[in-house]
């Protein structure tokens, strides 16, 4: 796994994975949603400073969830502009059954950088389906989150959700690039 203070990595493509109202607003929002929300929209702007796709994944959450389709938290906190792309999503995997992979391919996308909610879910999912597909993938430490991890059977403690993003990184392994912080990643 490529990790660096000093890494700078670059990409051509920026995927928003699941960044809708339930997540980062609220009493329901993942720990440190300010955090998160500055570093994400700092990515966004450099993108789309650099004219790279800007890409918005939705989760489609099952009916009576915060992500229930149609329903105030399953908004994009972020709104797609003119040009970009919205794909809404079932799955964790973000291209499963959906057509995010031709979206990127139509660009010519060889490198993407992730970043969003949640940490172990949908943004580890998505990254693994992206390096399964042969795209190079950049997760900025400070670019995603999740929420604490409850205890766990056998007298287990919680865990907090910073370490539970950190652990989903590390379980990303050696193929993916680990930058220390959103400020790292260029878009070209």
């Amino acid at each position: 796994m490529e990790q660096s203070e000093s890494v700078e990595a670059t990409a051509d493509a920026l995927i928003v994975v699941d960044v809708q109202v339930a997540f980062v607003t609220g009493i329901e929002a993942v720990p440190d949603h300010a955090g998160l929300l500055k570093a994400v929209e700092a990515l966004i702007a450099s993108a789309r400073a650099a004219k790279v796709p800007v890409i918005f994944l939705q989760n489609d959450g099952e009916p009576g969830t915060a992500d229930e389709p149609h329903q105030p938290g399953w908004a994009l906190h972020f709104p797609a502009l003119a040009g970009e792309s919205v794909v809404r999503k079932a799955a964790d995997d973000g291209f499963d059954g959906t057509s995010l992979h031709d979206l990127l391919a139509a660009s010519a996308v060889q490198t993407v950088a992730l970043c969003g909610v949640l940490s172990e879910m949908c943004v580890a999912a998505t990254a693994r389906a992206a390096m399964q597909r042969g795209y190079g993938v950049i997760l900025p430490h400070d670019g995603h989150a999740t929420y604490d991890v409850p205890a766990g059977p056998g007298g287990s403690a919680e865990v907090p959700a910073s370490m539970a993003a950190r652990a989903a990184e590390w379980s990303l392994g050696d193929e993916i690039t680990i930058a220390a912080s959103v400020v790292d990643v260029r878009f070209s």
